[in-house]
């Protein structure tokens, strides 16, 4: 694929703070690409650096070859649909999307034409003579969609698009822009910091994190060989524990030796090994050399969720088959459950199940120190 845009270097900070730190990244013809990362990371900025409503303090944004940085942007072949999608409320749905047409002086066959073909895309033919205020909040999203396509743009920007939408109707239009993004053959930019919604709509993830790139790679890259500590706890859920590479293929960590199907790091060497919850496997305590304590269980419909402890690790499994808390059991582990990652500046930071996030345990050691629990020194 032929590449659009081209990030190189780009830095930018708001009041001495920064927000994106070198970061460089190509983004291809035909791509739904998402940036994913938690609130502050810098994925909205980059958004906002391709549409062109911030500059970078440093670095180029090439686009289609043309150094763009001091472009304006409605100079750039870019449209963006925001999270509030800035309809007009006085003009029914029709207008909505005939209006940038309507801006360029074009002529008026031409736009019925254009406009009727954009509502049959979003499935809103039926709905050209509504008002905008009237429509639920899946269809004015639509309507959104509809106006930023309707002068076939090479890239379409998404900021967090389907946040203000229920979960049934996220799930259909996680759908249905996947369908409109191949069907257009457009280039979309998607930023969320849902991981779900990356995973399921994405042909290429950019996981970001305090105004770095931490890793890029297709969905299942992402989520089977995480780069580091902070990956691997943000797409999806992951038991990560310290371990020493052996040797290759043979790893030690919870006081056992394993099989596993990594190679390529110094004998001896200190890494993070990540467990995937789903692919644990639930035997009977004397059948594991890993075995523990069931301390919680929870039923979320297709599965169980259980955290079992294993020497003051808690450990999260995920598993079809109940179990009920308070219970002994085994944990067995085969070759291609067991992921090793190079220890990085997020090692240590994330790790079990004691809770689920780090508020949490803040909260709790602040209230034990409040308590007079904590260690003090004289």
């Amino acid at each position: 694929m032929d590449k659009i845009i081209e990030l190189k270097h780009i830095s930018k900070a708001f009041d001495g703070e920064t927000v994106l730190d070198d970061i460089s990244l190509d983004i291809h013809d035909n791509e739904f690409i998402t940036l994913l990362g938690p609130s502050g990371c810098g994925k909205t900025t980059t958004l906002r650096m391709i549409g062109g409503f911030e500059q970078p303090d440093e670095g180029d944004i090439v686009f289609m070859g043309k150094r763009i940085n001091e472009v304006p942007p409605y100079k750039r072949n870019v449209n963006t649909v925001f999270q509030k999608y800035a309809l007009f409320p006085h003009l029914n749905v029709f207008e909505n999307v005939a209006f940038p047409l309507r801006e360029k002086k074009v002529p008026k066959e031409e736009i019925k034409a254009r406009v009727e073909e954009m509502l049959s895309l979003v499935m809103l033919s039926n709905f050209a003579n509504r008002r905008v205020t009237s429509l639920s909040g899946g269809q004015q999203q639509r309507v959104a969609i509809a106006r930023a396509l309707i002068n076939s743009p090479k890239i379409l920007l998404l900021d967090e698009p389907l946040g203000a939408l229920d979960l049934k109707l996220r799930k259909d239009m996680q759908v249905e822009l996947k369908k409109i993004q191949k069907s257009t053959g457009i280039t979309f930019v998607f930023v969320t910091h849902d991981q779900e919604e990356a995973l399921s709509m994405s042909d290429t993830i950019v996981v970001m994190s305090e105004g770095k790139i931490q890793q890029i790679g297709t969905p299942t890259d992402i989520y089977n060989e995480p780069v580091n500590a902070f990956v691997a706890d943000f797409i999806g859920e992951s038991n990560i524990l310290d371990g020493v590479m052996l040797k290759d293929y043979s790893v030690k960590f919870a006081g056992h030796t394993f099989e596993c199907l990594d190679k390529g790091f110094d004998r001896n060497e200190p890494v993070d090994v990540v467990v995937r919850p789903e692919d644990v496997d639930i035997v009977p305590a004397d059948q594991a050399e890993l075995h523990g304590d069931v301390t919680s269980v929870t039923f979320l419909g297709v599965h169980y969720e259980i955290i079992v402890d294993i020497k003051g690790f808690k450990w999260m499994i995920q598993t079809t088959d109940f179990v009920g808390e308070g219970e002994r059991i085994g944990i067995k582990l085969d070759p291609d459950a067991i992921h090793i990652m190079k220890k990085s500046k997020y090692s240590g930071t994330f790790g079990d199940y004691s809770t689920f996030s780090d508020e949490v345990e803040e909260l709790e050691l602040e209230e034990e120190l409040a308590n007079g629990g904590g260690d003090t020194e004289e």
